[in-house]
Order: C-alpha cells, then structure tokens, then sequence
C-alpha cells in the first residue's frame, strides 16, 4: 500500500497553514512542518515551553540546547522571535490566542473527539504536557498521524477507546494515506496518497467516508 513519508505529510500539512497564522506544533510528527513552511510565507510558530516565532531545525552543528522546544529538540529563532515565562506561554494557548495546533494522536473519532495522552494500558507513560489547553484553545486543531496502527487497526473510530484529550475539537486529520475533514455531515476526504483507491481508503479506515 502506497503511503505519504512523514516528510511528505509533513509538507502537506504545511501547505494548508496561511500566511499570518500563529500556530503550535505538537511534539513527535508535528515538529516537522516546521521544516517544510514555505520560505516566503510569515508563520509564528509557538512552542508551550515558551518560545513565538521559531524557525526550522538546525543545520548538524548549530544545535543550541538552550533553545529547545517541547520536546526537547533544539530549535532555531527567527528574527523578532521571543521566548519567556512558561505560564505566558499557557496564556497564550488557553487565551484563544493561537489559529492553528497540530498535534499527534492515538485516536481520533469521526466526531472530532481527540485521545492523544494515555492508551490506558497498564504499563504505559501517560503524557498529557499541553494538549489538552491546545486542543480547545486553538482556533483550529489538526491531527497528524499513522492512519493505522501497528496492528493494522485504523485510528479514525467511531469512538475513542483511549481517555480523551479533548471532545469534537478536531477539525482535520493528516495521515499517511488520507487527509480528511471531520465535518457536521461526517468525514470528507480531501485528498488521498496516489495510487490508493477511495475504495481501499474506506476498507481500511472502517468508519463511513465521504467524497
């Protein structure tokens, strides 16, 4: 089955998020868009641990680990970016302050519920970090993960299993196979890697797709 690279996701991602926009970058898959925004386009990147207007990773070398983001990769700052107090940066999340938050998944429903910080398995690290405050403070929240999980079950459900991060705040979804609108009227597909029928889209995924 053909599928998008995280770098190709990541790209995708990148290319729906507008000029203007002040938008946090959840840690693992997301932190990559901010290796593919287009050079000419002003985007404010925002990091929870406290940092506005980050730029790309840096070159091999460069790595400053005082400037870090919240995962602890180190980041760069562009010119007129800013870092400071943790608690302003919450702030800013739960102030309504932010367009755009991509973050990562264990779940999405077809509902937009998102569970993102526990599997609920008995030996598992719960990590909820600044989700929760992102995923309904944020104008906008974007998923971006694996359609299917290890075990070829799909993510998108129609109802989440996992403790939930947040309920109906997901707006989008950005897989390896599909990108997908979570919609009043139900999923809509946008777009869908080449070479991957609507056909074997709806089989895998399991839940009702639209086009």
């Amino acid at each position: 089955m053909n599928k998008w690279n995280r770098d190709q996701m990541a790209a995708r991602v990148a290319q729906n998020i507008p000029e203007g926009a002040y938008v946090n970058l959840g840690i693992g898959l997301p932190t990559l868009v901010a290796n593919h925004l287009p050079k000419d386009r002003e985007v404010f990147l925002h990091s929870e641990n406290g940092i506005l207007g980050m730029g790309p990773a840096p070159a091999p070398g460069d790595e400053d680990y005082d400037l870090i983001n919240a995962g602890k990769q180190p980041v760069t700052l562009l010119p007129g970016g800013a870092f400071f107090h943790h608690a302003d940066s919450f702030g800013m999340m739960r102030g309504g302050h932010l367009d755009i938050c991509v973050l990562g998944a264990f779940q999405v429903s077809i509902t937009g519920d998102l569970a993102n910080w526990h599997t609920g398995a008995a030996d598992a690290i719960p990590a909820v970090g600044g989700a929760m405050d992102l995923a309904i403070g944020a104008k906008k929240t974007y998923v971006m993960m694996e359609h299917l999980t290890k075990g070829g079950e799909s993510k998108i459900v129609s109802a989440c299993t996992y403790p939930l991060t947040a309920i109906a705040c997901v707006s989008r979804v950005y897989s390896d196979l599909a990108v997908i609108d979570i919609t009043p009227n139900g999923l809509l597909v946008v777009d869908i890697v080449d070479g991957l029928s609507f056909g074997e889209l709806q089989k895998v995924s399991g839940v009702p797709l639209n086009q």
